[in-house]
């Protein structure tokens, strides 16, 4: 795919981008060049190839799920400034 130099103008005024003049040939081609790999890689087959999550294949190491802190709400809410129901209270910012 290729791109050409008033494109390049109209792309950079619809996202509000200032480009020189002097530097809209050097754009343009690394643009094309971007778009150019991007075909590349469109163009290979990976039907027979399983997405992957992690490229590395590895795995999550996992603990057993069981509590390990005990129960402190009473003291943190005993500092707090204003509770009501087990709930912190804070001023209304947004009216």
């Amino acid at each position: 795919m290729s791109v050409d130099q008033a494109e390049i103008e109209k792309i950079a005024q619809l996202a509000r981008i200032r480009v020189a003049p002097t530097d809209i040939a050097e754009l343009t081609e690394r643009i094309t060049g971007i778009l150019d790999m991007v075909d590349q890689m469109q163009a290979v087959d990976t039907s027979g190839v399983e997405p992957l999550a992690n490229p590395l294949n590895a795995s999550q190491r996992l603990r057993e799920d069981r509590v390990t802190e005990s129960d402190r709400r009473a003291e943190f809410q005993a500092v707090a400034p204003v509770t009501e129901s087990d709930l912190y209270l804070v001023p209304k910012v947004i009216d």
